[in-house]
């Protein structure tokens, strides 16, 4: 089994169209910056520019009043996803109010990590909790030879796969089709508290609907 993990990669610029946490978003002309529909009613913080097979995951999540907004419900209005086509990206006029960017922007690397079928498989019988593939495939980064020893934090989350540990009710539905999403990639937190995202110490997950183009971000 294979997980594309992403990987911090130093900085980039705050407009490239490459994997990256923070800067600004890229997205076709005429789009408007999202406002938080939960409580505080200001716009959202921009997190991750993710480009996919099909276009680009833009994610934004309420930032104005941690913990006021409920930023970690797919259905609160406290986030938002967009999954716009690849092309005439341009970037997006900043708010000049609320909490909106990010204070730097980190590039991302892929790496494919391949797990062998007895990795996944060899985990105590009297345990109910079955070892996951990118649990598994984020320990082992700090165990690859080319790599310093313990920088999991370098992985700031993986690209398709399954949801890591996330039960079946917690799967958001398309608004339009009311179809299940698809997961699209999982979002960690950040390698320092210069870079980070607040995602509440938790884990973020990015589902899409491609054929509605509409997107779900929720933590857990």
């Amino acid at each position: 089994m294979q997980t594309t993990l992403m990987i911090y990669d130093g900085t980039a610029p705050a407009d490239s169209d490459v994997p990256r946490t923070g800067g600004v978003p890229l997205a076709p002309a005429g789009f408007i910056w999202p406002m938080c529909g939960s409580y505080c009613g200001g716009p959202l913080q921009f997190f991750a520019h993710l480009p996919v097979e099909d276009g680009v995951l833009s994610v934004f999540v309420c930032q104005n009043d941690p913990g006021a907004c409920e930023s970690w419900d797919a259905t609160s209005g406290a986030n938002r996803v967009c999954l716009f086509p690849r092309e005439e990206l341009q970037p997006v006029a900043v708010p000049e109010t609320g909490v909106t960017l990010l204070p730097v922007t980190s590039a991302i690397r892929t790496h494919v990590v391949t797990l062998e079928p007895e990795e996944i498989d060899d985990h105590d019988d009297h345990d109910d909790l079955k070892p996951d593939a990118y649990d598994l495939a984020r320990s082992g980064w700090k165990r690859e030879p080319e790599e310093r020893f313990g920088k999991q934090r370098e992985v700031l989350g993986s690209l398709g796969g399954s949801p890591s540990y996330l039960e079946d009710d917690r799967r958001p539905a398309c608004p339009s089709c009311t179809g299940t999403m698809e997961f699209a990639a999982h979002l960690e937190e950040g390698i320092s508290a210069q870079t980070a995202m607040n995602l509440g110490g938790q884990l973020g997950y990015v589902f899409v609907c491609r054929a509605c183009r509409e997107g779900a971000f929720l933590t857990d």
